[in-house]
């Protein structure tokens, strides 16, 4: 892996000029059909997953949780009944827009180089690895996902495989997904009390169901001193009708830069070694 590059704030500047220019320019002059047709809810659902909105993490305050819920709330109604014909592409920050604080975003948790900072609209990337994740589910096709470049915060009741997520920032790191398929699909967000709740809908059923699992999932002590966390993502594709095992697909693979210690030292009795 390859050791960090710390730019100058004049560098920074300029790349994010430069990437800002192509990617409106990508969005906005080439030809490409975006999603941007709601309807009401179709009736099939495909697959839903939904995650907890508060969580006590280290080092982060709660308020940052309930300004996150406030932008998620926002960023929903932009993408909450939203259709991707056959043929269309949809795009996590065309679709959004940029928040600023003039359309109610507030300051929240941001991800920057592994240390939390707070910014406009942050905690969206709650939204972008939910959505990443029921798409895994489904035969839409993801055509831009970046990865989380650092591993922040230890496992708590982890669910999923490590790095089933994709972090997000305006306008630049975007997720997007295409459909190749023959039949409509439509998005369903919902905030509640407890959860974030993202659905897949569609017109038609599917003939597969998907299960996610990692292989090649190490630690390892870089040259540069710090730890990294790595795998492979893989997804079986199992026969709805028969529930037979048809294949297994490479989905990605994921190498982030561990912000914490991971070998953890305990004591089991007050005159025993450390462990």
């Amino acid at each position: 892996m390859k050791k960090p590059i710390h730019r100058s704030k004049l560098r920074l500047f300029a790349g994010r000029l430069y990437f800002t220019f192509k990617r409106h320019l990508y969005w906005y002059f080439l030809v490409v059909d975006f999603a941007k047709n709601f309807e009401s809810h179709l009736p099939i659902k495909i697959f839903a997953h939904k995650t907890i909105l508060r969580r006590k993490l280290k080092d982060v305050d709660m308020w940052m949780q309930e300004n996150k819920i406030a932008n998620l709330k926002i960023a929903i109604k932009k993408l909450d009944g939203l259709v991707i014909n056959p043929g269309q592409t949809f795009s996590y920050w065309r679709q959004i827009g940029k928040p600023t604080r003039k359309k109610g975003y507030l300051n929240g948790m941001v991800l920057h180089n592994g240390r939390v900072i707070t910014g406009v609209g942050g905690g969206l990337c709650q939204l972008s690895n939910l959505l990443y994740w029921i798409t895994l589910h489904t035969p839409l096709t993801v055509i831009e996902r970046w990865r989380h470049g650092y591993d922040v915060f230890p496992d708590v009741k982890r669910d999923q495989p490590f790095g089933s997520g994709a972090t997000c920032a305006y306008p630049n790191i975007d997720l997007q997904i295409k459909n190749n398929t023959s039949q409509k699909f439509q998005l369903f967000l919902q905030v509640d009390d407890k959860y974030l709740i993202g659905k897949w809908l569609s017109d038609k059923p599917i003939e597969f169901k998907y299960k996610m699992f990692d292989k090649n999932h190490e630690i390892k002590n870089e040259w540069f001193g710090d730890y990294s966390r790595n795998n492979k993502i893989f997804r079986k594709v199992i026969d709805k009708n028969t529930n037979k095992e048809l294949g297994e697909e490479f989905i990605t693979e994921n190498h982030a830069l561990m912000m914490y210690n991971p070998l953890i030292e305990y004591k089991e009795e007050k005159n025993r070694d450390i462990i």
